[in-house]
């Protein structure tokens, strides 16, 4: 439902961010507009507007003489040619976020800085020319059903890893910052109360970010309902109070200029309760 934009979890086989492509007129800057950093293309992605992907999988124990050796069998194959010189170049771009010459950290220490390198690669990609304007990133492993921790523990680091990726981003679009906006949305709640493992399950409520340099940010939108027992859902879960759509609709009207007609026809067909928030975007 998250990334299909509908109220259901079935019914739609693409995603509501392609449909928003697919209503845009022809920009001239990039044939793929937007690119997913992803072992496959999301689902909020799939659509009928052309999208470009990259794998932020970094090639392991791949020697120069091999990586030759393959430049040399593919040389006559226009296809794989290119097809293995983007795969270096996405490889190059992961693994060269961190070239402090530093010894590599445990695989379990590295994972916060993942998201990191793909965040740069996120931003070299649309920094290049005719580069794609829209990338989505997905980032897993934020399941801390046991021993969660506080600032320390396990969530704080990837909560931390999540902050200096977006700084990173930040830093690395560079003259482009000022035109953009990102939205950090996640689809896995937390119970409002700590389990018997020390950690939190799979909740409702949550939250999301928004923010970029095209952004009007320092607010916290929200109808509270408050952790009292009686203001729980089903006696566990942080209540939502507001519908992801609107964050989503505010943004594609007052950022990518997608009219409301268009929103409430095409990219989010049922979904007229959601009514977009108004003023999260500079003008």
């Amino acid at each position: 439902m998250l990334e299909n934009g509908l109220a259901k979890p079935i019914g739609s086989a693409d995603g509501w961010l392609n449909r928003a492509l697919a209503a845009l007129p022809a920009s001239g800057r990039a044939a793929d507009r937007a690119v997913a950093i992803s072992q496959n293309v999301p689902l909020i992605l799939r659509g009928e507007a052309a999208v470009m992907s990259k794998s932020p999988q970094a090639m392991q124990d791949v020697d120069e003489d091999l990586l030759a050796r393959l430049a040399d069998l593919y040389s006559q194959d226009d296809w794989f040619s290119a097809r293995l010189s983007e795969a270096v170049q996405t490889d190059k771009m992961v693994e060269g976020a961190d070239d402090s010459g530093n010894p590599k950290q445990p695989e379990r220490s590295r994972v916060p800085d993942r998201i990191t390198a793909v965040a740069r690669m996120a931003a070299n990609l649309m920094r290049s020319d005719g580069g794609p304007e829209i990338a989505v990133i997905e980032d897993g492993g934020w399941d801390t059903h046991a021993n969660q921790g506080g600032a320390k523990g396990i969530l704080g680091t990837r909560l931390g890893g999540l902050d200096k990726a977006l700084k990173s981003l930040a830093d690395e679009l560079g003259p482009l910052w000022p035109q953009t906006a990102v939205l950090v949305v996640t689809e896995f709640g937390r119970t409002a109360a700590v389990n018997g493992t020390r950690g939190t399950d799979h909740g409702t409520g949550g939250c999301a970010f928004l923010l970029g340099g095209a952004v009007r940010g320092g607010q916290v939108i929200a109808d509270w309902p408050s952790l009292s027992r009686t203001a729980l859902l089903d006696n566990r879960d942080l209540k939502p109070t507001l519908d992801l759509r609107s964050v989503f609709k505010s943004v594609l009207d007052e950022h990518m200029h997608v009219d409301a007609n268009t929103l409430a026809k095409r990219v989010f067909p049922d979904s007229s309760g959601a009514r977009p928030l108004q003023g999260l975007i500079r003008a």
